[in-house]
């Protein structure tokens, strides 16, 4: 069958639904009266996949988008895994950001829940991603969901599902999960009509004992009492992080934060951005051109629902650039890990994704530190946080696409305790004269320069999810054999299973689960990686490649020839 036939098929069920409203009802009839059947086909040629994390999807009528019966859907299918698994009185937390229909879908999950008996606590406000890992291990919960798409455009929702640890779900819970959405049949079996007596709205403890756990953490307190009045600037980019960022920084101690007004609002249109996402330059022009006029040590901005943080800092020159996740997460490790006394240097062990760079890996291991590598998603370093608990002491984690944890309170990326960090990392600089630019390179200086760059390339629809397949059995048929004038020596394919040393031939497997994940791996040490968004309709090529650093005086010709190399990569991975 085709999929104008299949999206037909599937806009005619929901029209016979007794369940389905009136409004939605007529939106499907205009969509099935257009000459174009594209927005048809995009809406209805498959039901929203609950993933392994859970539902992200364009807000809209249909079958493949976000809306109240895909919620619902998702909603019976994780409370009858619930009620097959877990005895007794059955707790879940729900949360949820700014975007728009968040706090309606959330209440919506409630409304199920409750429905089925299950005891909710639902925060009355939007919170961060972060704090509804926190309160799912607090009020010792079974499960949990956030009502968020992260940091994807406006038209964009989600829905993240939790376990008892505050983890997203890995497996069995998972794929068992997925198994009970899948099989819910008709929506007349989802359970809509609330139980209100099962509905309990968290309260300010929940909050305060985490920011406890936050300033127990932080190192280097006595640099905060010195630098307490060092200049920073911090935006929300409209998201949930104005509830809980500034109130951190300030029980920290810090009194001299500047927020970016034009941004503070949560709106789930972010009208000053074209999308909130601080990985992106523009996401964050405000706060850089209000840090340049205040002279600020550091920028900060959080994606809306708070779980990833972009960091800018002032270079040699006096321009304002943003590191890259990459470079943040190497300055915070090492902020941390040269913090640690000796004795849970030897004791601990810090994380990270295959994708992130391997400057991580060098400076644990030149200061005696376990690093452990993980599929890419927090959900598996939460994973591991949970086969290593009471064998080995956990310290931090983190991954290229600005998501970073510290400490176990949380087992999800969270950028209000990483925005405390980065605060006490630039006042730890300041009490010793230095700059975090200085010590950036510093750091460079002793472990080596390792520069990274991402090309993401979008391919919408059905059409689209084709293309990126297509790609990703064209790198794993048709190996690149050299990049940028190198041979090509190794070959991973998690998919697969298998690493392949190219020279000779030699094939071992790869320990960590199976994942279309492609990584190569030049003579001169650079790498490439190739794997599908896991969240968005991309394909993701991470690039890095790396060189000595003399001194703080070749910084700027090292960089060059760097960014020599990772364009002549890009070019060709383009070509």
């Amino acid at each position: 069958m085709d999929l104008l036939q299949e999206s037909r098929n599937r806009a005619q069920a929901w029209l016979a639904s007794g369940v389905i409203d009136a409004e939605t009802k007529s939106g499907i009839r205009a969509l099935l009266e257009q000459e174009n059947p594209k927005e048809l086909i995009d809406r209805f040629y498959k039901d929203l996949e609950f993933g392994t994390g859970g539902l992200r999807g364009v807000m809209g009528i249909g079958s493949n988008c976000m809306n109240r019966y895909t919620v619902g859907a998702a909603t019976q299918g994780l409370a009858n895994y619930l009620k097959k698994t877990v005895s007794g009185n059955i707790k879940v937390a729900i949360a949820y950001d700014c975007r728009l229909n968040s706090k309606e879908f959330a209440r919506i999950a409630a409304d199920v829940f409750s429905a089925n008996g299950i005891q909710v606590y639902l925060f009355p406000e939007l919170r961060p991603t972060p704090l509804l890992s926190f309160a799912i291990r607090y009020l010792k919960c079974h499960s949990g969901v956030v009502i968020t798409a992260s940091h994807n455009p406006k038209e964009y929702n989600g829905y993240k599902a939790y376990w008892a640890d505050g983890a997203q779900l890995v497996p069995p819970h998972d794929k068992n999960v997925i198994r009970e959405v899948n099989s819910i049949g008709g929506f007349e079996n989802i359970r809509f009509h609330a139980d209100p007596n099962r509905i309990t709205l968290i309260g300010a403890d929940v909050e305060d004992a985490y920011y406890q756990e936050v300033v127990r953490l932080i190192p280097n307190k006595k640099s905060i009492q010195q630098q307490a009045a060092i200049p920073m600037v911090y935006s929300s980019i409209h998201g949930a992080g104005i509830t809980m960022v500034p109130e951190c920084l300030k029980r920290l101690g810090f009194t001299n934060l500047t927020i970016v007004q034009e941004q503070a609002s949560p709106d789930g249109n972010f009208p000053t951005v074209h999308s909130p996402n601080p990985e992106e330059q523009s996401a964050m022009e405000l706060a850089l051109r209000q840090a340049k006029a205040l002279g600020a040590e550091l920028v900060m901005a959080t994606d809306p629902d708070t779980d990833r943080v972009g960091i800018g800092i002032r270079n040699d020159r006096g321009d304002y650039f943003l590191l890259n996740g990459n470079q943040a997460f190497s300055l915070m490790m090492w902020f941390i890990m040269k913090n640690l006394p000796e004795a849970e240097r030897q004791g601990g062990y810090i994380a990270k994704t295959i994708v992130t760079t391997e400057l991580v890996d060098t400076i644990a291991q030149k200061l005696g530190i376990d690093c452990y590598n993980t599929l890419t998603g927090f959900k598996y370093i939460a994973e591991l946080m949970g086969q290593l608990e009471g064998k080995k002491k956990f310290i931090a984690a983190g991954e290229e696409s600005y998501g970073y944890m510290v400490g176990d309170f949380v087992r999800d990326k969270d950028a209000v305790s990483a925005c405390a960090f980065f605060a006490a990392l630039a006042a730890s600089a300041k009490a010793e004269g230095a700059t975090l630019y200085d010590w950036l390179i510093q750091m460079y200086v002793e472990y080596g320069f390792y520069k990274e760059s991402l090309i993401n390339l979008v391919r919408k629809g059905a059409e689209g999810e084709q293309q990126i397949r297509s790609l990703m059995e064209k790198f794993r048929n048709q190996p690149p054999t050299q990049i940028a004038g190198q041979q090509t020596v190794r070959q991973l394919d998690y998919k697969t299973g298998q690493e392949k040393n190219l020279l000779t031939g030699d094939v071992k497997p790869i320990s960590l689960p199976k994942s279309d994940v492609l990584q190569f791996y030049t003579a001169d040490g650079s790498k490439i990686s190739v794997r599908p968004s896991g969240t968005e309709p991309k394909i993701k090529f991470y690039i890095s490649v790396h060189a000595p650093l003399p001194s703080k005086a070749a910084f700027h010709s090292v960089q060059e020839q760097l960014d020599r190399k990772l364009a002549l990569i890009e070019q060709e991975i383009l070509s």
